[in-house]
């Protein structure tokens, strides 16, 4: 594993970065090589108050359409974009949307409403993709028919094509681009910013605690039929990690990464090390010359995005983006 924390030199970085991208690759398994062409469906729109919403499907593969929910706001050019990941709920996007769920967690729909083009899809297995006759993100389907892949590597993946749809929407600045999600939504927004260069800015909210520190990290590996990344078996047997999350913080530099974490989160163990993550992955911001774009608000409202959270994530994505 790499130690950031010995780093002392930004000639350290290139190669460190490049074996840290070859160890998450190999967990997160076989990624495809060539991108798919989208073909982007428009279903059916719907005006709001200051946006026009769309709902959309495009191929993520040579055989899926994936559904998602596109927010374009109404009389503005070149306007920012945001990708909006769903937590952990059968309904994916419809929540993110502002359909139904938490309305604190309707990014899509509150981002348009501040002037943000905004793009809500599908996660595996749930919403429109939840696999049939069987339970909302249960992945076995997948790994019948992938076995070489992991259920975030394939994440990632649709998660790049959402982004390649929102760069194909008209008026959609492309050199300003954001990503949030809260929950396994904050981990697939954190895993994004961290593989995709084209993301200048992530706000991830209670996507993970370090895999050294915690104190179940067989909930990565199989977690009620949700098997993130069944790659990471052997290492959470020995207790030994290829990478841990200040790898993937690092990985974003020098974009600029919000997380929220939760203190008492009722659902990760030991999230204040995620506190220790930021601050190692701060040396290569550093060495970057970007040590303030990666900070870590820390609340004791469990796993929750509150209203002051969200407001710190507005601040984020009005400096940043």
């Amino acid at each position: 594993m790499v130690d950031l924390a010995t780093m002392k030199s930004l000639t350290e970085w290139p190669k460190a970065r490049k074996a840290i991208i070859q160890a998450v690759k190999q967990v997160f398994g076989a990624l495809p090589k060539d991108h798919v062409e989208l073909q982007v469906k428009v279903v059916d729109e719907t005006s709001g108050p200051s946006y026009v919403r769309q709902r959309i499907n495009y191929f993520v593969d040579e055989w899926e359409r994936v559904s998602a929910w596109l927010f374009i706001p109404e009389g503005k050019d070149e306007v920012p974009g945001i990708l909006c990941c769903h937590r952990r709920v059968p309904q994916g996007k419809e929540e993110a949307a502002g359909i139904e769920g938490d309305p604190r967690l309707a990014f899509a729909h509150h981002y348009a409403s501040l002037g943000y083009a905004t793009i809500a899809p599908d996660s595996v297995a749930a919403g429109e993709r939840a696999p049939h006759g069987l339970d909302p993100f249960d992945t076995s389907h997948l790994y019948r028919d992938n076995p070489k892949m992991s259920a975030l590597g394939k994440m990632l993946v649709d998660n790049v094509h959402a982004l390649d749809a929102l760069c194909e929407t008209k008026r959609v600045d492309v050199e300003r681009l954001g990503v949030v999600g809260h929950g396994l939504g904050g981990t697939a927004a954190l895993i994004l910013a961290s593989l995709d260069e084209r993301i200048q800015a992530c706000v991830a909210s209670c996507g993970f605690t370090r895999f050294a520190d915690d104190s179940r990290p067989q909930r990565w590996v199989d977690d009620d039929g949700f098997s993130a990344l069944p790659k990471l078996k052997e290492a959470v047997e020995g207790n030994s990690f290829p990478f841990d999350w200040e790898h993937l913080l690092a990985l974003a530099a020098p974009n600029p990464t919000l997380l929220i974490t939760a203190l008492n989160d009722e659902v990760l163990a030991k999230t204040r090390s995620c506190g220790k993550a930021v601050k190692l992955a701060q040396t290569v911001y550093a060495l970057l010359g970007e040590a303030e774009a990666l900070q870590n608000h820390e609340h004791h409202d469990g796993h929750s995005m509150t209203e002051e959270c969200l407001a710190r994530a507005d601040e984020w994505f009005e400096r940043w983006l």
